[in-house]
């Protein structure tokens, strides 16, 4: 005798109907995929499972920015699948917004740098009719690019075309969120601010990181791809003498987040990249900020791969190509950090030394263990003690070496050999 089919299978059954074919393919491909246990901090407190429990009527496949705002909306489990490349700076209709489509009040670049150079201002901060004018427009991007992300979400795109341009994507005050294999893509500021006191010379300072995970806890960012698109830092112009900064960060992790996995992705080509920790005297951090940072490629950044404060920081089985103009340093140690930097494999290109990999700023203790380098893209691989290095170049910014913690959560540190060829599988496209 034929038994009836129970409940549960019932549900599944309709639920299969339910999906479109292609949104039932990627679902079984990549869409439900939890954090492995032990992978890092993230898989501490309960773990991370993005929307791997969404119903069928959770389950969004998106190729619009109007699309992705709704399905990423609210806490309920759910799998947002992004197919082809979602443009943030495009009208309802598809068309293109340029800088200009923001400008109100009369702002333009012309006249904001005609009345703000230091030769006709002076050195004291903007203020007036074209300040306000920058600070409106600037709010009428915001509008249209700001993104947030509700908890229990898995973000993931369908295949290595899957982008994200031009966004400001929020994970604020949220729990359990998934970003996988997807191209985070050129978020740019229309209208970057001069600030002529920041660092003894001005700096142009900009708005928005391509992702931004704040007061969240139990994040995953896995194979994803971040960069500058048409917009390289390389490549722009310089008012005032300095860099007309249309970035901000990579990927920013503040405002007592907790429990991060960020693992297998590539950040290129950006000055400031990284930060863990927006303020040195925001001392309700303390006790959150816990990232794990394994097997990505930090590729040609300029400085903070990652800066930290305050947070216990595994960074671990990571290929930095150390290279290019911009360069400062890779990672920072800021106010009561506990860095534990593991078997990471910096490649030193074009003269930079081992000495300027590690920077002190407010920092007391880094852990190095296991940790070595190369020059120009192959040949030996020597050892590195990366806390001698800085001190013997930065005798007057010692750090000491106490181990102070020591990590527990991954899922096996690999023979920084092992790291040679790691660009090849880190990034979108490559699950």
């Amino acid at each position: 005798m034929r038994r009836p089919l129970s409940p549960a299978l019932v549900l599944a059954l309709v639920a299969a109907l339910t999906v479109s074919p292609s949104t039932a393919a990627a679902d079984t491909d990549i869409g439900r995929p939890v954090l492995p246990e032990g992978d890092g901090w993230a898989s501490a407190g309960g773990g991370t499972t993005g929307g791997a429990a969404a119903t069928a009527a959770n389950v969004f496949r998106v190729s619009t920015p109007a699309e992705f705002r709704t399905a990423i909306a609210g806490d309920q489990p759910k799998i947002v699948y992004v197919d082809g490349s979602i443009d943030a700076n495009t009208d309802s209709d598809g068309t293109p917004l340029t800088c200009d489509d923001y400008a109100v009040d009369g702002y333009s670049l012309e006249a904001y740098l005609a009345a703000y150079d230091p030769e006709v201002w002076g050195w004291e901060d903007p203020s007036g009719p074209l300040e306000e004018a920058r600070q409106a427009s600037q709010a009428v991007q915001a509008e249209r690019i700001r993104y947030r992300v509700g908890s229990n979400t898995t973000i993931v795109g369908v295949d290595d075309r899957s982008e994200i341009t031009g966004m400001n994507l929020l994970v604020q005050n949220a729990r359990n969120v998934i970003l996988r294999n997807l191209t985070f893509s050129d978020t740019h500021d229309c209208f970057p601010g001069w600030d002529p006191g920041d660092g003894g010379t001005g700096n142009w300072n900009s708005e928005y990181d391509h992702v931004e995970v704040s007061g969240s806890r139990n994040v995953w960012v896995d194979h994803n791809t971040f960069d500058d698109g048409e917009r390289p830092g390389a490549e722009q112009p310089e008012y005032f003498g300095r860099k007309y900064e249309v970035h901000d960060g990579l990927l920013d992790i503040v405002r007592a987040t907790d429990l991060v996995t960020v693992s297998w992705n590539h950040f290129a080509e950006r000055d400031k990249a990284l930060l863990l920790g927006n303020s040195d005297g925001r001392t309700t951090d303390r006790g959150y900020l816990r990232v794990t940072w394994h097997h990505n490629h930090f590729d040609g950044l300029g400085q903070r791969a990652p800066r930290v404060r305050f947070g216990q920081v595994h960074v671990y089985n990571n290929l930095y190509t150390v290279s290019g103009d911009l360069y400062q340093y890779s990672l920072g140690a800021g106010v009561e950090s506990q860095l534990y930097v593991e078997n990471n494999l910096f490649d030193l290109r074009d003269g930079h030394a081992p000495g300027s990999l590690l920077y002190n700023w407010g920092g007391t203790d880094v852990t190095g263990v296991g940790n070595a380098f190369m020059t120009g893209g192959g040949g030996r691989i020597a050892a590195i003690d990366l806390v001698a290095e800085h001190n013997a170049a930065r005798p007057d910014r010692p750090l000491g070496e106490e181990v102070t913690w020591v990590p527990r959560y991954t899922t096996g540190v690999q023979p920084v050999h092992a790291l040679r060829g790691l660009e090849r599988k880190v990034g979108a496209g490559l699950l």
